[in-house]
């Protein structure tokens, strides 16, 4: 959530930079004219709540003094009617101004490119050279497939379109690569968890999936349960409504969790293999900063994700999203994508996003600086990586033209030394 006596001080500076991510001039007017009536609102209730406070003083006092007292009582049932109007209206007025807020997207750091799509975000650099393959590589879901480690079409006899089971060695592979990466992200420091799959809508605003993307998620009817769309969104919750001991920062923490994703909006797009699913497996990466540390702590996290790709020696690059392709609750976003030889180009398979205090605003995370003033922390989140995209980059980059896989070094302990998966031992 973004500071509303900021935007009131700061209202074209808002309207323009807010206006690069979509946001209309007439929205920030219509926040600053409810929160203007919002203020009047509390003045005069205060006003009148403090006569009230007065006149029930000296109507005391008349009382002690045996005098009549009678109109003065009067006057004041009807001040406290007054009163009673007043609250009922301020609260409908506060309540149309935290909406109106909480609508509103983060502030784009000014750095960023501006644009009004993915064609505006910037190449940073890249990390590998693709493979040149003597032959004509296939996709994932078709050598996934022909080794009988992913099956497609059962999965949705099971559960509908976007779902995988995966089976024998896939079943080991897609295991091997989280381990994998929760290894390397606890020697960078994270606190590896193991988070509530199942939140409170608290939790979903908290970190800015509610109330504007309801439509993306899975809730459990009749109750106040979200499956979660990431672990973002517990990890981020942990502190939430506390104070953090200034001594404990930054705090670093990574989980595997499945994720759920309705993919509203999102119909012909990736309707094959395991882009893009509604139960994925993706390991994720929060941080809890101080604001001065916060972007360097965001080139650190695209590191570490980076870090998992070059141990697994997957091509990948970098690149910083525009204004008009970052996330609701991002002040700034690098995107890491990996190359996928059958579609001969690169594919997200990580974001990682400094949101700066906008979280933390929603969710009243804080700190106390060196003056012992109470401070909102940053937060930033990262995939690190999404699991099943992983696998499906490793099937694609490292496979072999008689169909089989060539496991990465990096992963062979994880799999008892097994360097190939090929159709025949896909049982043991």
């Amino acid at each position: 959530m973004l500071d509303i006596k900021d935007i009131r001080l700061n209202t074209e500076e808002y309207k323009r930079r807010l206006g690069t991510r979509g946001v209309k001039p007439e929205e920030i007017d219509e926040l600053v004219a409810e929160d203007k009536k919002r203020r009047e609102l509390l003045v005069e209730t205060e006003n009148l709540k403090k006569e009230r406070n007065e006149v029930s003083e000296a109507i005391a006092q008349a009382k002690r003094n045996k005098e009549d007292a009678s109109e003065q009582i009067q006057a004041m049932r009807k001040v406290g009617t007054k009163i009673k109007e007043l609250d009922e209206k301020l609260a409908k007025v506060e309540e149309n101004v935290k909406s109106m807020a909480a609508h509103l997207p983060n502030l784009p750091n000014p750095t960023i490119p501006v644009g009004p799509d993915e064609d505006s975000n910037v190449e940073l650099y890249k990390v590998g050279t693709p493979r040149k393959f003597d032959f004509e590589p296939k996709a994932h879901w078709d050598i996934g497939e022909d080794l009988g480690i992913l099956d497609f079409d059962r999965a949705a006899k099971v559960s509908g379109a976007r779902f995988v089971f995966y089976k024998g060695l896939g079943a080991k592979l897609e295991r091997a690569v989280y381990n994998f990466m929760l290894d390397e992200h606890a020697k960078e420091g994270y606190t590896e968890v193991i988070p509530p799959y199942i939140v409170k809508s608290k939790s979903m605003y908290g970190t800015g999936q509610f109330p504007k993307f309801k439509d993306q998620v899975y809730q459990v009817n009749g109750e106040d349960m979200t499956l979660i769309p990431t672990a973002e969104v517990p990890l981020t919750n942990y502190y939430r409504e506390e104070v953090i001991p200034t001594e404990d920062l930054p705090v670093y923490f990574t989980a595997l969790s499945p994720s759920f994703r309705s993919e509203a909006g999102s119909a012909g797009r990736d309707t094959r293999g395991l882009i893009r699913m509604h139960q994925f497996n993706k390991v994720e990466m929060v941080k809890y900063t101080k604001p001065e540390d916060s972007y360097n702590e965001l080139e650190k996290m695209t590191k570490n994700a980076g870090n998992i790709m070059e141990k697994l020696g997957l091509p990948y690059h970098v690149i910083t999203l525009s204004t008009g392709d970052m996330g609701f609750s991002a002040a700034m976003t690098h995107d890491l994508e990996v190359w996928m030889p059958a579609q001969d180009t690169y594919r997200e398979i990580s974001s990682c996003s400094n949101c700066e205090d906008f979280q933390a605003r929603r969710a009243r995370i804080q700190y106390r600086d060196e003056n012992g003033k109470l401070q909102y922390v940053h937060t930033l989140n990262g995939s690190g990586l999404a699991v099943g995209r992983t696998v499906a980059a490793i099937l694609e980059n490292y496979q072999n033209e008689d169909g089989s896989v060539t496991i990465p070094e990096a992963l062979r302990p994880y799999m008892q030394g097994l360097e190939v998966i090929k159709k025949e031992n896909n049982n043991i």
